[in-house]
């Protein structure tokens, strides 16, 4: 049976939570290799006795000195995951390739395309299907030993790189993974907001269509700083998400009974509540604001269409009582629910 590892809540304080388990992959590829990582662990302040400590983490800083200093000592962006080496600026190029698409669907699109000319090791694929995208990973060879470390950076890659180029946050609304949940399984919930599914076929992120949609903001001076310093976009969660007014909006008409309270509401949109309160202030939008939104349009779409009590009209808006309804129509509209209904229905 797969087991689930449940979204953490979020934090504005930096903490360990990358698994030593990514630090000693990387020494791995040291060793494949015949070198030393010595330099590199004492860059990243990772001294021998940690390394060894299979429970431990170390932060998202440590992570990216740590990467940076193997990528360019063994002039190896995959960092040893596939059966040739990938030359220092090989992501690069593939994102400067994908930086003329009109929107970021294209820009995935090509992202995924032009990977194959890098390695035929993987396979990356983007496939939409209702309101819901996903981003897949098929393996060609066996990965050996790297293999939970290259399926997870490759996918946290592409995702960190779409949100730079919406500049927005890419919400994960679910993982996947093609091996037994590892000991440090619960990190999952901080690489991936949504839940991680293992024992899956796959290494597979899926998130929302819309943001496909959305157009670059990016041009090529800022590409070019950009990657001077891109990996905190790998293991970093961006914090601003463009679609989440939008989220929000589709949530509360879908689950109504989320409306009651703003901790579910947070839960089933991956974040806390505070951060869910300061994204929707930093896009010009109030919970309260958008709560009345929704029941506003949900009643007038009952009173309109159906013959539904007013009781019944409601609860099914959100409300706890058929009082505290009529008080929040009438200062939505100037009229009690029932005149509405009334004066909706009369002849032209």
């Amino acid at each position: 049976m797969p087991r689930t590892a449940q979204p953490a809540p979020a934090s504005s304080t930096p903490k360990a939570a990358t698994p030593m388990a990514f630090a000693q992959a990387i020494v791995r590829a040291y060793t494949v290799r015949g070198m030393d990582p010595a330099g590199a662990l004492s860059q990243s302040q990772i001294t021998p006795a940690q390394l060894q400590d299979t429970k431990a983490c170390i932060t998202s800083g440590q992570m990216e000195v740590l990467s940076a200093a193997a990528m360019r000592e063994l002039d190896d962006e995959a960092l040893g995951w596939f059966s040739r080496r990938l030359p220092w600026g090989s992501y690069g190029m593939l994102a400067r390739a994908s930086l003329s698409a009109p929107t970021l669907g294209l820009a995935l699109a090509r992202w995924c395309r032009h990977h194959a000319l890098l390695t035929d090791d993987i396979l990356l694929q983007l496939t939409s299907e209702g309101e819901h995208t996903r981003l897949a990973i098929t393996e060609r060879r066996d990965l050996g030993e790297l293999r939970e470390f290259c399926l997870v950076s490759m996918l946290r890659n592409a995702l960190g790189l779409a949100s730079w180029f919406i500049d927005s946050r890419l919400p994960v609304l679910a993982a996947e993974f093609p091996f037994a949940a590892p000991p440090h399984a619960p990190a999952y919930a901080v690489l991936f907001s949504g839940p991680t599914r293992f024992g899956a076929p796959h290494a597979a992120v899926q998130f929302d269509a819309r943001y496909l949609a959305l157009p670059l903001t990016r041009d090529e001076a800022a590409m070019k700083q950009m990657l001077q310093h891109a990996l905190p976009l790998t293991v970093r969660q961006y914090r601003r998400d463009r679609l989440l007014v939008a989220r929000v909006r589709q949530l509360l008409a879908t689950a109504p009974d989320a409306a009651h309270n703003a901790q579910l509401l947070a839960e089933r949109l991956h974040v806390s509540p505070r951060t869910l309160h300061r994204q929707l202030k930093e896009e010009g939008a109030s919970l309260q604001v958008l709560k009345d939104e929704v029941r506003q349009g949900r009643a007038i779409e009952l009173l309109r269409r159906t013959p539904r009590p007013i009781k019944q009209v409601a609860e099914a808006a959100g409300f706890a009582s058929e009082k505290s309804f009529i008080r929040a129509f009438r200062g939505w509209t100037g009229q009690s629910p029932a005149d509405f209904r009334r004066q909706a229905r009369a002849p032209a």
